[in-house]
């Protein structure tokens, strides 16, 4: 069809809250591979945007296993089928020992509902401790404790048993990275939530975390943060999820799991994963411990999933774990993350507009900002970085509380050449933009004498926190009017 006539489509059958990219000039896609995707016309993207298509779009050894598997048979649990058993089995090797027990579901959603319904089972408690600018999934137990969805909801009614605990963010957060110990300040956080929780007579059931906040704007909590939590959180009788839907099977590069970045002592009570385990087929599943298992099955309720662990998905699943290890892609996510990081690192030297540099393996965030002392958000650079990417034919997204943390989390197929040509790109877009916001670099000589003191430069312009504020008027503006609008706005 004509893209117009699949747009209009869309509008009129599919919700309005169901949002696309790019809504002024949507992309529509029609085929991938790898780390590239095709609109209609043959044109390719770039994708550093898509977790979900973990191994790469449309791996042939992935598609192979799923089609196989369809052509023989596809049913539910209730029958005795080899892939179900063998994925879990090669799944439960990538964890630690005591998380031994799978649950197969269908999307991280699902994942995380059932989590809680663990810790609720398990606890007898029903309160639950969510970060700051959290996502967890749309399903109603799970809004509640999404904070990233209900930061611009005035009117929405507090849930007395979620408590929001502050985002261990040592860069914008309430403890930065010059605090002497901000993973004991942060966990103290949780600590003070969990006393206050008592003195109102009220427990609780779990902790919940996202192993690297991802929505709140690729958070890496400091180290030693989950070991304290999950301390404050296990004596007061509560559990610990980590939510590894976004960042896990090996993203990180260095372990197949981002909870493992705390340290071999740290073991969450339940994981939940999702997007990436199926690089596009829709599963997910959630593993604890047997003693949460068996607490599960005491309410005397069969746990029962239509779809959960059919032997299509598991096929699918056990595909995936293998091309992770036989493409070293883990060995990937270390060697062009890490060049992905220098480069920026680079740029960070070279551009006044970005603040923040942090990652780990190919889940890296950009964090603009307008000044660095104050780190004022630059949310409309940030996004109009995003559009002139597009032009590029490079897709990529921004996030975070203020919508200013350029996302990198692509396929794990991503090279080297890649990382090379988006930041080029990137490095282009925003000399363009500082010249446009009359954005110059002060002489460092300058900026250790002055430190962040207020003074005129010597044509009277306003100069603060080494950022000259040009007073001159469009000079530099981009030539195109809808780049001035998207600033603007």
């Amino acid at each position: 069809m004509d893209k117009n006539q699949t747009l209009n489509l869309r509008r009129k059958h599919i919700g309005p809250s169901c949002k696309i990219f790019f809504s002024h000039d949507p992309i529509k896609i029609v085929r991938a591979k790898g780390q590239y995707m095709y609109d209609e016309k043959g044109q390719r993207y770039l994708d550093c945007i898509n977790n979900v298509a973990h191994v790469g779009h449309c791996h042939p050894d992935v598609v192979k296993a799923g089609a196989e598997q369809m052509e023989q048979l596809n049913t539910n649990s209730r029958f005795l089928h080899d892939n179900l058993v063998l994925f879990a089995q090669k799944l439960q090797a990538t964890l630690p020992e005591r998380l031994s027990v799978c649950y197969f579901v269908n999307s991280g959603s699902e994942a995380n509902d059932l989590a809680l319904r663990l810790a609720w089972q398990y606890t007898n408690n029903r309160d639950v401790i969510t970060l700051e600018n959290a996502y967890h999934g749309h399903v109603s137990s799970l809004i509640d404790i999404s904070p990233y969805k209900l930061q611009h909801q005035s009117d929405v009614e507090h849930n007395p048993s979620v408590h929001v605990a502050p985002s261990p963010d040592v860069y914008r957060g309430k403890y930065r990275a010059d605090h002497a110990d901000p993973a004991t300040a942060y966990a103290d956080e949780v600590k003070d939530i969990i006393d206050k929780a008592h003195s109102k007579r009220r427990k609780i059931a779990a902790f919940i975390a996202e192993s690297l906040q991802s929505c709140g704007g690729q958070v890496i909590p400091p180290a030693g943060y989950f070991q304290q939590v999950a301390k404050h959180v296990r004596k007061a009788g509560g559990v610990f999820i980590a939510d590894e839907v976004q960042v896990g099977f090996g993203r990180v590069g260095s372990h197949f799991w981002a909870f493992q970045l705390q340290g071999d002592d740290f073991v969450p009570d339940i994981v939940t994963m999702g997007k990436p385990i199926g690089n596009g087929h829709p599963m997910s599943c959630v593993v604890t411990t047997k003693e949460v298992a068996e607490a599960f099955m005491s309410s005397g309720m069969e746990y029962f999933n239509t779809f959960g662990g059919n032997p299509v998905s598991c096929a699918i699943g056990l595909a995936v774990l293998d091309v992770i290890e036989k493409e070293d892609l883990r060995g990937n996510a270390v060697r062009v993350g890490r060049h992905l990081t220098h480069l920026l690192e680079k740029q960070k030297e070279k551009h006044l507009l970005i603040g923040d540099i942090r990652g780990v393996g190919l889940f890296v965030g950009v964090e603009l900002v307008r000044d660095r002392t104050k780190l004022t958000p630059a949310t409309a650079e940030a996004q109009e970085v995003i559009y002139r990417l597009k032009e590029e034919h490079i897709l990529l997204s921004a996030d975070g509380p203020h919508r200013n943390v350029l996302k990198f989390k692509p396929p794990m197929c991503f090279s080297v050449e890649d990382a090379d040509l988006v930041v080029e790109k990137i490095d282009l877009i925003l000399t363009e933009l500082e010249k446009a916001l009359g954005l110059t670099l002060k002489n460092t000589l300058d900026i250790a004498n002055e430190g962040n003191k207020r003074k005129a430069d010597e044509n009277g312009n306003q100069c603060e926190n080494g950022l000259v504020h040009s007073t001159e008027g469009g000079h530099g503006a981009p030539s195109h009017s809808k780049r001035n609008k998207r600033l603007q706005t």
